[in-house]
């Protein structure tokens, strides 16, 4: 009797999900909750930055000083592009909402990944071993599928 090499690999196994009401409203409710926490960090944003221009004018004997402005201008720069990515953040989230919107219920949508480990033989077909994916109806697993 001859043994078998094998050998143990981690693999990347796509989640598929099946697309129902509540998967729907999960789904609406997690960007809604991220739109807001965007919208907060951007009003945030927004006060700190004031705040550090105003302090840096009033601690400072001229306000007009071009050194002063200079670096008033720095802080609104680094407020402005950080505003910007917000922006960007939020934009995504709003359009990733709109496609949710969009889906039809038992449409099959990528949820994500998840690692696990198979093992490998002299022989194996390592293209159908790597590729795996599990497709979930509101958490429940529905099928285990070699591609």
């Amino acid at each position: 009797m001859t043994q078998k090499e094998t050998l143990t690999i981690k693999r990347t196994i796509s989640i598929k999900a099946v697309v129902t009401s509540t998967w729907k409203e999960d789904a609406e409710n997690e960007l809604s909750k991220a739109i807001s926490a965007t919208d907060q960090q951007l009003s945030q944003l927004e006060q700190e930055g004031q705040q550090v221009v105003s302090n840096i004018r009033s601690q400072s004997i001229n306000p007009l000083d071009p050194r002063v402005q200079e670096q008033v201008g720095q802080i609104q720069q680094q407020v402005a592009g950080k505003r910007n990515e917000l922006e960007e953040q939020k934009r995504n989230l709003l359009q990733q909402q709109n496609q949710v919107r969009e889906l039809k219920l038992d449409d099959i949508v990528e949820q994500g990944q998840v690692d696990s480990f198979c093992e490998v033989s002299v022989g194996d077909d390592l293209i159908k071993k790597m590729q795996v994916s599990i497709t979930v109806k509101d958490g429940i697993i529905q099928s285990i599928e070699n591609l």
